[in-house]
Formats: structure tokens, C-alpha cells, sequence
């Protein structure tokens, strides 16, 4: 974050600072990073005290203090400098849009869409990290803690912001655009992912457009023009339109599309300025389309289509579980895409599997689909069907959240692999290792509320010898 003392974070949030020490006669600039776990506290850091469901932050105040904080922003007085606010939240949002606004010179892109944001903001990040210093999130931090965290980890050097944009309403993404307003805003798709909790594929369109609207005149808005949902979007916008995907009338597209053994896309990077080859190293068709996102953003950000496909070349997974594809001593490969889980994201997964599996063994480890509402029984049950009707060897149905799967794949007459439902993931580890032999291929993919990162892992454990 840009150097600040407590008494201009104070001013910035709207609290009151307090000390020791004095507050009028010492005034502790924070120039570390802001942080909420005071474990990753670091000289000059602030420590926000957030109160959580299992914690207090402020229980930890001291601690980040003796660990060298140069003050807490909390929502009661602590013995040490702090800056005291109505709602620490609130106020990481009013700290982080005053830091943006003293960094005039960084080109703010943001993502969302139901599937894939994840993905498309580590290749966005990874991207225009070679054109100038770039901060990016780890993992999914895109909520109203997440985001701004992000944020306040740009300084007077970076030139890139990447944003993930997550939604579970109406709103949640215009509350983050004001926190950040996007010059490039990039929308994947419109898909099926906590459509629960919407009541409908029309309101995430909704929701998940507010990060057009939010674009300025003369900022880009990059549209999947594959997506009806999403290319209906143009008209929510003041920026310039570009739409990325395989139509053929998409500015950003890929055309000679192709898969190597492990399920790796080779494709000709098409734009309005030229061509270039891309070979990927994520797995699967599905990352195709976060590619093109990703270079139709870069492209807006003023890179040339050389440099892009170079980089989406040597692009790798960052975040964690999602398609790591790791291979034993034996020759068994393990796909951990256990991060979350969505109908769309899943039929994607289990594609990669049978295309990799040519020849071989496959099998699917799957669990439950979270935050699909009324429609989550039927989901999961045509899960089931692709499953069966991809003819693979074996699928393991994890949960009883799970068990539409299994009657799915059971509806599937000419399918004549195995499945088995189990409760959790200790069965399913077991159902496993009863049955993997050398060279099978294995996929583990659920909603984070399944924990089936731990099948995967235990798999991976073991010598295979």
C-alpha cells in the first residue's frame, strides 16, 4: 500500500484515532501491507480486526502490535495506535477506492462471470505482468473483504490491477465497482453457479452486468459473444465493446482449434491487429474461452497480439485445485478441480477426463453442487447422465447432497462402468484405492462444502508402487 499515516486513514474511513501513544503528538505511518490475519503481519502492516463468525479479530490486536503492526483498524478501542470505525468492512472499502484514487496511473481490469473468473484472472495477471508490474489476487478474493485487500496491495509502481468480481445478489458487484471502477470489465459467462440464490439465470445476467455499467467512457467492455446473456450486455455500457469468442464475428477468437494427449488447447489467436499461435498449458477446452477473455482484456490494456499469445503460451494454474493434473510413480494422474463446482464447470471437467483417458481407465470423483436451489436435484441427476454417457470406468458419488448423480448415471442403460455412493471422503479414498491401477486417470471436482481436495491429495500420497 502507498505510505499513510493513522490520522489520514482515519480521515479517509470516517473513525477516530486513538493511542498510545498520543495520538495528536505521534501519528504511526502504515507503510506495510493491510492485513486480517494478524499471523501475516509485517513491519509498518495495518491489521484490520474483523469480527468473524469464529473469531474476534480484536482478540489478536496485541498480537499483531508486538509483531511489528504500526496500528489496528478496529470497531473498539485496543492498547496500542488504532483508528476506531462503526464497521471495519466498510471502511477496508473507503481505504481501498482513497488508495486507488492516489494511483491515477493503474489500469484497473476486473472479471466475473458464473464459471471460470478464477482462471481468467490468473491469465489476465500472468498476461500483463510482462508489460509492467501487475498485482493480482491469490485465490478467489473477490468479495467485499477480498477486493479491497487486493487493492490495497498496489503502490506507486503498479500498472495493473486485476480484479475477480463475485455476486450472491443484486448489488454486490455495483458495491464493488465503486470500490474500484473498472477501465477494462470483463464478463465470461451466464451460467447455472448459484443460480439458488438469485432465482434465475435472468438476475445473475443482471448482477453479473453491473460491471459494464460501471465502465467509464473510453474504457473497454469485453463480452463473450457465445453467450446470448452476455453479448445482450453491450447495451449496458459507456465503454467500447469488444466481444471474445469462438462465432466467427468475435474481434478476440480462436480459430484451428485443437486438444493435445493431456487435453492441452492449441488454437490461432485471431484479433482486428493480426494473428499468433497459442499453446496452452491449462488443461481443457473450456480454458479456450478464459484465454480469449483474457487476451481481449490485454489487447484493451495496449498490449500487442505477439506478446499476448506469447504470454497465454506460458501461462500456468496459479490458484490452487483447479485442474492441477499431477501424475504417480505408477502412472496414475490425478485432475484436482476440487476449488468449487457448478453443472457447466463440471460437464467441462468431465470432457478433459475423457479426452485424456483415451486408452486408458477413467474414473470420476464428484460431489455436491452447492446453491443450485430448486433445480438441484435434477442438475445433479444430468451430471449423472453425462457421467454414464461419457463411458467411463467408474464414478464415486460423494454425499448424500450428491446422490441425484448416481440415480442419473443409474437412468443410463447402455452404460456398463460402476458406479458407488458413498458419505465421505474417507470411503471415497478407499473406494479408490481398491480399484486404481497404473496408468488410470482420475478426476475429483465437488463444491468447497464437499472438501474433496483431501481424496485427491490422499491419492496423490501414496507411492502407487
Amino acid at each position: 500500500m502507498i505510505p499513510l499515516p493513522l490520522s489520514t486513514i482515519a480521515e479517509i474511513t470516517g473513525g477516530v484515532r486513538h493511542g498510545p501513544p498520543d495520538p495528536v503528538v505521534d501519528d504511526p505511518v502504515v507503510d506495510g501491507p493491510v492485513v486480517i490475519d494478524s499471523r501475516a503481519v509485517e513491519p509498518g502492516a495495518l491489521f484490520a480486526a474483523l469480527k468473524g463468525d469464529r473469531a474476534d479479530g480484536h482478540d489478536f490486536a496485541a498480537g499483531a502490535l508486538a509483531a511489528g503492526a504500526a496500528g489496528v483498524l478496529a470497531q473498539q478501542p485496543v492498547d496500542g495506535p488504532c483508528v476506531v470505525v462503526d464497521d471495519v468492512q466498510e471502511a477496508l472499502g473507503r481505504l481501498a477506492r482513497a488508495v486507488l484514487e492516489r494511483l491515477p496511473d493503474v489500469t484497473v481490469v476486473a472479471v466475473t462471470g458464473s464459471a471460470g473468473k478464477t482462471s481468467t484472472k490468473d491469465l489476465i495477471g500472468q498476461v500483463l505482468s510482462g508489460a509492467g508490474p501487475t498485482v493480482y489476487p491469490p485465490g478467489s478474493f473477490n468479495n467485499e473483504i477480498g477486493l479491497p485487500l487486493t487493492v490495497l496491495r498496489a503502490d506507486a509502481a503498479t500498472r495493473h490491477l486485476v480484479l475477480e468480481m463475485g455476486a450472491r445478489g443484486i448489488g454486490h458487484i455495483a458495491y464493488l465497482t465503486g470500490i474500484a471502477r473498472p477501465d477494462v470489465g470483463v464478463v465470461l459467462n451466464v451460467g447455472t453457479a448459484h443460480v439458488g440464490e438469485f432465482g434465475g439465470r435472468e438476475n445473475i445476467a443482471r448482477a453479473k452486468g453491473e460491471i459494464v455499467e460501471a465502465v467509464p467512457p473510453g474504457g473497454t467492455a469485453v463480452l463473450n459473444a457465445d453467450d446470448p446473456l452476455v453479448s445482450a450486455m453491450a447495451s449496458r455500457t459507456r465503454g467500447e465493446v469488444v466481444m471474445f469468442g469462438r462465432s466467427p464475428g468475435a474481434a478476440v477468437r480462436a480459430e484451428d482449434e485443437t486438444l493435445d494427449e493431456q487435453g492441452r488447447a492449441r488454437f490461432t489467436l485471431v484479433t482486428p491487429e493480426g494473428a499468433a499461435a497459442v499453446a496452452q498449458r491449462l488443461h481443457g477446452a473450456h480454458a479456450v474461452p478464459n484465454a480469449l477473455a483474457a487476451a481481449a482484456a490485454a489487447r484493451a490494456a495496449g498490449l500487442a497480439t505477439g506478446a499476448v499469445a506469447e504470454a497465454l503460451s506460458a501461462a500456468v494454474p496459479v490458484s490452487r485445485w483447479r485442474m492441477e493434473v499431477t501424475e504417480r510413480a505408477d502412472g496414475v494422474t490425478v485432475v484436482n478441480d476440487a476449488y468449487n463446482a457448478n453443472p457447466d464447470s463440471t460437464r467441462a471437467a468431465i470432457d478433459v477426463l475423457v479426452h485424456m483417458a483415451r486408452g486408458r481407465r477413467a474414473y470420476a470423483v464428484l460431489g455436491e453442487m452447492a446453491e443450485l436451489g430448486d433445480s438441484s436435484m435434477a442438475e445433479h441427476a444430468r451430471i449423472g447422465q453425462h457421467v454414464a454417457r461419457s463411458g467411463i470406468a467408474g464414478f464415486v458419488v460423494v454425499g448424500s447432497n450428491a446422490a441425484a448423480m448416481a440415480e442419473g448415471a443409474g437412468q443410463v442403460a447402455s452404460w456398463t462402468g460402476e458406479c458407488v455412493q458413498v458419505d465421505d471422503v474417507g470411503a471415497a479414498v478407499t473406494v479408490l484405492r481398491e480399484r486404481l491401477a497404473p496408468r488410470d486417470v482420475v478426476l475429483v471436482k465437488g463444491s468447497r462444502v464437499a472438501g474433496l481436495e483431501r481424496v485427491a491429495e490422499a491419492i496423490l500420497a501414496e507411492d502407487g508402487r
